[in-house]
């Protein structure tokens, strides 16, 4: 088992201990809430989603991939988010302007507290898949204790 440290993690609903961005310091699984590669970032000073990429040994074109396919599999393509889909969307538990009202339009018969926990569940499932691209294609070491907290 991984040791977490819980100033790096979120009670959020559906998901114990998730990860915080990983631009804050978090664990693999953050990458899930991580932007799109070969963009400027606001926080690009302090991103290390290229460094973790690399240390896992997945590149920027496979972590693309599985964040579109996601994305397609889940009706998240959205022109309203940075990056066109709400696979690349952060954390923000406090709101955000651009990815709340995709989350309205995609859950239409939703509260905002029922979208929320959609889109959690979801960057779970997805931080999962992420994970298990790494574990099949050589990374087993490295992914394996997070992927013992799915």
């Amino acid at each position: 088992m991984v040791d977490l440290d819980p100033d790096k993690l979120r009670e959020i609903h559906g998901w114990k201990n998730a990860p915080i961005h990983i631009c804050m310091g978090a664990d693999c699984r953050g990458l899930t809430f991580c932007c799109k590669p070969g963009h400027s970032l606001t926080f690009g000073y302090k991103c290390s989603r290229d460094e973790t990429l690399e240390d896992l040994g997945l590149s920027q074109e496979d972590f693309m991939k599985i964040k579109d396919e996601f994305s397609k599999e889940n009706d998240w393509d959205s022109d309203l988010v940075c990056f066109g889909s709400i696979s690349y969307c952060c954390m923000r538990r406090g709101g955000c302007s651009r990815r709340d009202p995709a989350l309205e339009i995609r859950y239409p018969d939703k509260t905002r507290e029922e979208y929320m926990k959609i889109y959690f569940d979801k960057k779970k499932e997805l931080a999962k898949k992420i994970l298990e691209f790494v574990y099949a294609n050589g990374g087993k070491e490295k992914v394996e204790p997070y992927l013992d907290l799915f």
